[in-house]
């Protein structure tokens, strides 16, 4: 039978992290693994160093386990509803379907067993270094570099970016009222938006090539605040995220608007550009309540 022990750090969680495994043979022959990721959770560092533990091993393997996470051992074991990092939990169970025979065991962590302590010393020391050196786009020799995703598996991601144009109450009125010198100013402006959206590896030095599935902008008119509310949506299956895609599209829309306007009165403000939610990727989900 071969022994592993697992485990995951992180430092702020969400923050930097790393995990950490360590196979024991029968033969008294041992293997460490590790990893680490600069923006993660200590529960996805605990999947995800069960995942490379028996990704490693040959198939049809006899295993025992031992995890001082409860949220892996009482999951798979007591059946703990699963609500997060669920492309992790499809990955494991593609990994635990491998071998022949897994035993799960939880150990209570920093109670003096030795292959536990070790195996944290391992993951927090990984989780260290990735927050001592999170320079992701710099090499080790000081080069700039495109981050390596080639290793990652393409996944369902979306992203949405919001933000807003401050006009005067002239210029809302000859939009609403299809008077602007310059024409369509909504229409000229989301097309913008989504053209921005495609071209956005061309406007980002370092930002990956990815495909979009989906683009959509929409305009609201805020009279009561005499201001454009600007929405791109983007979705994509790829290994990286669309982030950058949504954010990009509500820039060149917002800058589209102003040049559209102009005409009329050049004391429009674009403002609050940002990220309202994303979903899919290592990191996971993420949504943010605004005000505006």
């Amino acid at each position: 039978m071969i022994t592993i022990y697992t485990d995951g750090s992180c430092l702020g969680n969400p923050g930097p992290g790393g995990w950490g495994a360590i196979i024991i043979y029968p033969d008294g022959n041992e293997k460490e693994l590790s990893g680490s990721d600069l923006n993660t959770t200590n529960n996805r560092m605990e999947l995800q160093s069960v995942i490379e533990a028996l990704d490693f091993l040959e198939p049809g393997s006899v295993i025992e386990i031992f995890s001082d996470s409860l949220y892996v051992i009482n999951t798979i074991t007591k059946g703990w509803k699963k609500k997060a990092n669920m492309e992790l939990w499809n990955e494991l169970e593609k990994a635990i379907q491998k071998h022949s025979n897994i035993s799960w065991n939880w150990v209570k962590g920093h109670s003096g067993d030795f292959y536990n302590e070790k195996v944290n010393d391992i993951a927090q020391g990984k989780a260290e270094m990735v927050k001592k050196n999170n320079l992701s786009h710099i090499n080790e020799e000081g080069s700039v570099q495109m981050v390596d995703v080639g290793m990652k598996s393409d996944s369902d991601r979306t992203a949405v970016a919001k933000g807003f144009v401050k006009v005067s109450k002239e210029i809302i009125s000859q939009v609403i009222a299809a008077n602007n010198p310059k024409g369509d100013v909504l229409s000229i402006s989301r097309i913008a938006g989504i053209m921005a959206a495609k071209r956005t590896p061309e406007l980002i030095p370092l930002c990956h090539q990815i495909d979009l599935n989906h683009v959509e902008i929409t305009i609201d008119i805020d009279e009561s605040n005499s201001r454009f509310i600007i929405e791109a949506n983007t979705k994509s299956n790829s290994k990286t995220g669309v982030e950058m895609e949504s954010l990009v599209a509500v820039s060149i829309t917002a800058l589209t608007i102003y040049d559209m306007t102009k005409a009329i009165d050049h004391d429009s403000l674009i403002s609050d550009i940002q990220l309202v939610s994303k979903k899919g990727g290592k990191s996971g989900d993420i949504s943010r309540k605004t005000s505006f």
